[in-house]
């Protein structure tokens, strides 16, 4: 399968596989994600609203560039709540309020190295035929007890015609933001277009919104789901 954008991360620093993947989208009014971004990224919009996701999945094959991946070190669950934002040269990409993860190293390494908020959090995900399963409480740092437990049921791969701009701006994001030194940084992601399923949840009871201090949704997400993909990742470099 021919990676997306791939050229723009001809030397990746870190190899992974994201598999077993929800995403669940709320529509927020662009001022209220405003609020919480920093100068030089301004929030993306379709048809007028900003979109908050909450991505549940599980990280696979976590390594370096010749480096073997470790079983129990590289395979662990994540969950990720983000926006989508432009910088001031009109660049799309991802800004991130949490991202949780199950490893301890995993944590550290993404809040040194990335300057992401990571947070270790006690974590499972059960796939079962056409169900997935999401547990998270949250340990370090703060909030402790912030979680999201999940259940999905899978349904159909999308359409060709139902892979419109809406799920193509939902999930097609290929650059991260983040702040190092007080100074705004991007770092490029590559892997194929996301192999996307309906879903439908059955249940969800998460507090990750409001620990990121925003305001509860007013609705039910948006759901998609996927098989994963595998993904490079560049190095971040000043914007």
């Amino acid at each position: 399968m021919t990676t997306v954008r791939g050229e723009r991360v001809d030397h990746p620093v870190m190899y992974q596989r994201w598999s077993a993947m929800t995403f669940l989208h709320f529509r927020y009014p662009p001022e209220a994600v405003q609020a919480f971004l920093p100068d030089g990224l301004v929030t993306d919009t379709f048809d007028g609203h900003a979109y908050v996701g909450l991505t549940l999945f599980l990280m696979e094959g976590v390594r370096a560039p010749g480096v073997p991946a470790l079983p129990w070190l590289s395979s662990f669950p994540e969950t990720n709540v983000r926006t989508y934002v432009r910088d001031g040269r009109g660049r799309d990409g991802l800004w991130f309020f949490s991202l949780d993860a199950a490893r301890l190293p995993a944590v550290a390494a993404g809040r040194a190295g990335y300057r992401l908020p990571y947070h270790w959090s006690r974590m499972a995900v059960t796939a079962a035929e056409d169900r997935v399963r999401y547990r998270s409480r949250r340990r370090w740092p703060g909030p402790a007890g912030a979680r999201c437990d999940a259940d999905v049921e899978l349904g159909a791969p999308l359409a060709p015609a139902e892979r419109d701009g809406f799920a193509v701006f939902l999930v097609e994001r290929y650059r991260l933001f983040t702040l190092a030194a007080g100074r705004l940084a991007t770092a490029e992601v590559a892997h194929p277009p996301w192999p996307l399923r309906h879903a439908r949840v059955t249940r969800l009871e998460q507090d990750l919104l409001a620990a990121a201090g925003l305001p509860a949704p007013g609705h039910p997400p948006v759901a998609h789901a996927s098989a994963g993909v595998a993904v490079r990742i560049g190095w971040w470099h000043p914007v």
